[in-house]
């Protein structure tokens, strides 16, 4: 079926766009047939580039419904000729000014063009056999005719979209680390307020749509508080392990010491009179005994505890509320003093604050090396034994 009408009906005017669109479809040979179904999702996918919304589609996919079959094929049945309350119809019953406005924005798009016969209506002439000779009305083939653009436009969206995707993501683990070791570092002692606003605003940031270059700034904030975060945990748990290994140390120099002293601890009896067979504390993560030290070396060996007891420490409860009222003073978290009585056992756990306080000036971070302690008791390594050996062969050091 041949075109012959160039110019649109009415007092809408010629455009340069217009007499553009009629060369370049007039120059065109026949055009392969692709899925009119698939073309409208790839339309969908780029309609962005391509100056459509998705109510423009709602007109083209009504439009693209009167066509048999899934196949849009180049020839006549390519120009159609609705009626307005037939497009409202497959329109969800949409308004015809509404329409009106969305089949001119398609025009404006390029995607479809008018064909309009003499009075403007739409309509089609047909033989005496029935088979139409001429239509006026919406033709299609400028949509077929840019099948590949739109096709291209909408593998570049997608992997666009797949890179938006990735990279907040990405962004919402980095903030996930961030938090959690800002929170980590904040339990240890460490300073990290300025940290605290900046995560916080970068996750607030996650609830409006950004675009990319907005994510990849995100991202590099993110990156930049990561990064000293990271840098100050890892410094922070090099310190504590060399606090540990020094531990490790004054224990294996007091096995001799440690040796002469072991049938006082284990028959239990001492100066504070306890008795010989304590009972057993319950059993937690790791089965904690109480301790069979003499309290009086416990004094000994730790002298700064009794000027932080208000009265003073004759028996185990003693020892434990002391420790436990101790506890905030020298900047240990509650989880991590419940963390080591629950592997240590009360007792134990107030013995190794005890050593903490007593060597306070040389840790820097008592949370953590008390979290240190409570791994080494979860492994069945630790012994408040050879640590007040230690601590009593200092004191004697300094004494001399």
């Amino acid at each position: 079926m041949q075109r012959i009408s160039l110019t649109p009906f009415g007092r809408q005017p010629v455009t340069h766009g217009l007499l553009a669109s009629n060369a370049r479809l007039a120059a065109m040979p026949d055009l392969p047939p692709v899925d009119k179904w698939a073309l409208l999702n790839d339309l969908r996918v780029a309609r962005a580039d391509f100056g459509v919304t998705d109510r423009d589609l709602v007109v083209l996919h009504a439009l693209l419904g009167l066509l048999p079959g899934k196949e849009l094929a180049d020839g006549p049945a390519l120009i159609l000729h609705p009626s307005n309350a037939t497009l409202s119809d497959r329109a969800h019953g949409m308004p015809e000014s509404t329409l009106r406005r969305h089949l001119a924005a398609l025009v404006a798009a390029g995607l479809i063009a008018r064909h309009d016969s003499p009075n403007g209506k739409r309509y089609a002439l047909r033989d005496r056999a029935g088979a139409v000779i001429e239509a006026f009305g919406f033709d299609l083939r400028p949509l077929l005719s840019r099948a590949a653009e739109i096709a291209a436009g909408a593998e570049a969206q997608r992997a666009a979209d797949l890179i938006l995707r990735q990279r907040r993501t990405h962004l919402v683990i980095r903030l996930r680390d961030a938090a959690k070791l800002c929170d980590y570092a904040a339990e240890q002692g460490l300073v990290v307020d300025d940290l605290s606003p900046r995560i916080a605003a970068l996750s607030r940031s996650l609830r409006r749509k950004m675009a990319l270059p907005q994510i990849e700034a995100c991202l590099d904030a993110a990156g930049d508080i990561l990064l000293r975060l990271t840098a100050l945990v890892s410094t922070e748990t090099e310190e504590m392990s060399g606090n540990v290994s020094r531990f490790g140390r004054h224990q294996s120099e007091s096995n001799t010491d440690s040796l002469d002293s072991e049938p006082c601890l284990e028959t239990g009896r001492g100066a504070t009179g306890l008795p010989d067979d304590p009972t057993p504390a319950p059993a937690t993560a790791v089965e904690a005994k109480a301790p069979s030290i003499p309290l009086v070396l416990v004094l000994k060996a730790c002298p700064d505890l009794s000027l932080y007891a208000p009265d003073p420490i004759r028996t185990w409860r003693d020892l434990v509320n002391t420790a436990h009222a101790l506890r905030p003073m020298i900047g240990i978290s509650p989880s991590a003093w419940e963390e080591a009585v629950h592997l240590m056992g009360q007792e134990n756990a107030a013995l190794a604050l005890s050593g903490i306080l007593q060597r306070l000036a040389s840790i820097r971070n008592p949370g953590g090396y008390l979290r240190a302690l409570s791994r080494q008791a979860a492994e069945g390594r630790f012994s408040p034994g050879p640590m007040l050996m230690a601590l009593l062969n200092t004191a004697g050091q300094k004494a001399a």
